[in-house]
């Protein structure tokens, strides 16, 4: 549940392993966030559907564009975020970089960096996209030489500045009050006083000056800046995102954080989670009965019973509250993968189901190529299904993803001896040997 193109160049010449982070992955924030950042998105004339909105698992307060369209969130920055504007303002500020071309015009200096002094956290990240592993970061380094970081940063402030008007002309452009930019900012200033090994990710990546707080204050004095409050909704919103975090990262802290006098549906969101964390088998799921009967139609509560459930053992009890979350959402894709995974463990091998299992893992994967997950998942209901030439490709999507090279190309020659040649499976399996060629040279 809760679970670049520059990135991917620099992974071939990193070899020194840092601390990881988690890759997250959750439909309910994702598509809050989503919901949120859209009238920017449209400002900038993006298509909301190809921006890919990260969230890593990080107590460092830190945001960054990479490869593209790919937006990193880390909830440590989430965390100190007090409303809906502030996030908006820093996706806001990240989009700035994409319209001004910074990722093209950075690239040397990145790469400049890069050899002399990685990076770390972000080549860390670049690893674990381009593995597909959905819980670390496993590759990069750091300490290096102080000139380069310099050399880097320099031209990283003339972009910050950059990407700030074009967060104020877009959020003005989307009618949305870019007030948060100041305020976020005004959280990191203290930081300027403290030695750079002490500061915040976000603070060493994305220079803070004096002037730049300057001039957005002046910007902001201008008439034609929007001041309307953000829906009250989004307000709640916020709240159940934080919560959500908090409950599945920190459960120990959401007794202090929500004091038993707070009922509000946040607070007792996390209180659920929490007590699912912590094997509190009862207390959770009789919390997570309570919020159903509260929102039966939120389909976000249906999968976190699922979750429970499959944790405590009880698989078959879960398999309804997933159908029944899948219902609620079609589209996602990401609660359909552990709905076919309940599935899959009752399915035995009774071929009817396993086709069913079938058809939903291929749907997920339409939407969520990278999934090494859904590839296993899928090779294993094939498997039993007597298909052992497709379940082969998928073992070698799976370890494309995870650049396990030898096993990826063993199994997609398998497959591809053994499919029509015609077929869209040995078109795949042609394609992943090529692909493989490709990461050889």
């Amino acid at each position: 549940m809760i679970k670049k193109l520059l990135l991917l160049c620099l992974l071939i010449i990193i070899s020194t392993p840092v601390q990881a982070q988690s890759i997250i992955r959750d439909t309910e924030i994702e598509e809050i966030l989503s919901g949120w950042f859209t009238p920017i998105f449209k400002a900038n004339n993006m298509d909301p559907s190809q921006v890919k909105i990260i969230l890593v698992q990080d107590n460092s307060v830190n945001a960054f564009v990479a490869g593209g369209s790919n937006i990193f969130f880390f909830t440590g920055l989430i965390e100190i975020t007090d409303d809906p504007g502030e996030l908006i303002a820093v996706m806001a500020h990240e989009l700035g970089h994409i319209a001004g071309g910074h990722l093209i015009r950075g690239q040397e200096a990145l790469e400049q960096a890069s050899y002399e002094s990685i990076i770390g956290t972000i080549i860390g990240l670049g690893t674990a996209l381009a593995t597909g592993d959905a819980g670390a970061a496993a590759a990069g380094g750091a300490a290096g030489n102080s000139i380069a970081q310099r050399r880097f940063f320099a031209t990283s402030r003339t972009f910050e500045a950059s990407a700030d008007q074009a967060a104020l002309t877009s959020m003005k452009q989307a009618g949305m009050d870019p007030q948060g930019l100041k305020t976020f900012l005004e959280k990191l200033q203290g930081q300027e006083l403290l030695p750079a090994n002490q500061q915040s990710e976000y603070v060493r990546t994305h220079p803070l000056t004096r002037s730049r707080v300057d001039t957005i204050e002046a910007a902001l004095q201008k008439p034609d800046v929007p001041n309307a409050a953000f829906p009250a909704e989004w307000i709640e919103e916020h709240e159940r995102v934080k919560a959500k975090l908090v409950g599945f990262i920190n459960p120990g802290h959401v007794a202090w954080k929500y004091d038993d006098r707070d009922q509000s549906l946040a607070a007792n969101y996390a209180r659920a989670i929490a007590d699912y964390r912590q094997s509190n088998i009862e207390e959770a799921l009789t919390r997570i009965d309570a919020l159903i009967q509260q929102e039966p139609r939120n389909p976000y509560f249906h999968e976190l019973k699922g979750q429970m459930l499959v944790d405590f053992g009880r698989v078959e009890q879960a398999i309804p509250s997933y159908q029944r979350a899948i219902g609620l959402k079609p589209q996602a894709a990401m609660i359909r993968i552990p709905l076919a995974h309940a599935l899959l463990q009752e399915a035995n091998g009774d071929q009817r189901k396993l086709n069913k299992i079938i058809d939903h893992l291929k749907r997920a994967i339409q939407q969520e190529p990278r999934s090494t997950r859904a590839h296993r998942l899928l090779a294993t209901a094939y498997g039993r299904n007597g298909q052992d030439a497709l379940a082969q490709l998928h073992l070698a999507e799976e370890s494309l993803l995870q650049r396990r090279i030898k096993q990826a190309r063993i199994q997609a020659q398998k497959a591809l001896d053994a499919l029509p040649k015609s077929s869209s499976g040995a078109i795949r399996a042609r394609d992943i040997l090529a692909l493989l060629d490709q990461i050889k040279r």
